[in-house]
């Protein structure tokens, strides 16, 4: 475990005094979400979960991951006969609580049955806030993977699009992340043509066509951490293209160059997403753009804090958020343009993505 994650798990520790209902003082909390047990411990694997009290910080986890668990630095480590539920009993006490977010109902019944005479509390989302900002370690890795994704989007530039199908071009994007030694962060989007109407489409055997519109959104796990980025390109030259596709690229992009302006820590989602949606509803798309404007990115793909027209979230300096408006139009085609970014508390910080944005045709 490096210094980075002993320094989460200490704050997590620190924050148990208000991490109960109404700000109730918690004993301990128990962390099952296996990607929590990553941001804490550094251990990746399909069984373990991590108990932390105002002076102990136990792991469990079961006989195969005995040599991966011994270099976790910092903590206690038990090796359990099966699941890490058959060593509770024993270890809980007080006020516990509980990721209530993140298990079934059956695990919270197991749960309580295991806890014996210790008071089991609902307390999810308290490591979630921690992972919201980043530290140095975080951010590095999230520029490697994004520096990574750029490479690819270079390389894929200087390929075409042309005369490929979709899923061709989706199995040679993956294929390069694999020899890579990385992984993608989420199965890439290669939407061409009517089929960029589709925010999510999945890649199939359309053969991309001159003059038409192609939206890539792609991203890179690598060390763990996600990067994410859109662009959408056109095929052939300007000539080809109609009129249309390009005027709700120019759109889109002002959406996109009005979001970044946007954001900065102390501002909330909601309105961030505003002011790039104001920019796409004046031009008359408005219908057309039926998606929030962005999310966080770290270990997960999608985690907090929300760019979208219900987000409550503040944000803070450190957070990696995405910019991502778009364009849809039915049976036509569609426009999508997302910058990964680092918030500051002027603006934005770092903009992870450096391909060009002005509309490019390969």
């Amino acid at each position: 475990m490096s210094g980075s994650h002993s320094g989460r798990a200490g704050r997590l520790s620190a924050g148990l005094a208000t991490a109960g209902p109404d700000d109730s003082a918690l004993d301990g909390l128990l962390v099952t979400n296996l990607v929590n047990v990553e941001y804490l411990t550094g251990f990746t694997g399909t069984n373990g979960a991590c108990l932390v009290t105002n002076d102990r910080r136990v792991f469990l986890t079961d006989f195969r991951y005995a040599e991966r668990a011994a270099a976790i630095e910092g903590w206690e480590v038990e090796i359990v006969s099966g699941q890490w539920l058959d060593g509770l009993a024993s270890r809980l006490q007080g006020r516990v609580g509980f990721e209530d977010d993140q298990v079934t109902v059956r695990t919270a019944s197991q749960l309580r049955e295991a806890a014996g005479t210790a008071e089991l509390i609902e307390a999810g989302g308290q490591v979630e806030r921690l992972r919201r900002v980043k530290d140095d370690e975080e951010i590095s890795r999230i520029a490697a993977a994004a520096a990574m994704t750029d490479e690819l989007y270079g390389l894929l530039m200087e390929r075409g699009l042309a005369g490929q199908t979709e899923a061709e071009v989706d199995a040679w994007l993956t294929g390069w992340m694999r020899d890579q030694g990385a992984q993608p962060s989420f199965p890439p989007i290669v939407a061409s043509g009517p089929n960029g109407a589709s925010p999510h489409a999945e890649p199939g055997p359309r053969e991309i066509g001159p003059g038409e519109l192609v939206t890539i959104d792609m991203g890179v796990r690598l060390d763990g951490y996600c990067s994410d980025c859109t662009r959408t390109f056109a095929t052939d030259s300007e000539a080809d293209l109609d009129s249309l596709s390009r005027e709700i690229y120019d759109v889109t992009l002002r959406a996109n160059e009005a979001g970044l302006a946007a954001i900065r820590a102390g501002e909330i989602g909601s309105e961030v997403d505003e002011v790039a949606r104001s920019v796409i509803r004046e031009a008359g798309y408005g219908e057309n753009f039926g998606h929030g404007l962005g999310h966080g990115v770290g270990l997960e793909i999608h985690e907090a804090p929300r760019l979208g027209p219900s987000s409550k979230d503040v944000l803070m300096s450190g957070e990696v958020v995405t910019d991502e408006p778009g364009i849809y139009i039915p049976g036509a085609t569609g426009v999508r343009i997302e910058d990964m970014v680092l918030v500051g508390e002027e603006g934005v910080a770092r903009n992870f993505c450096s391909i060009p944005k002005q509309l490019t045709f390969v």
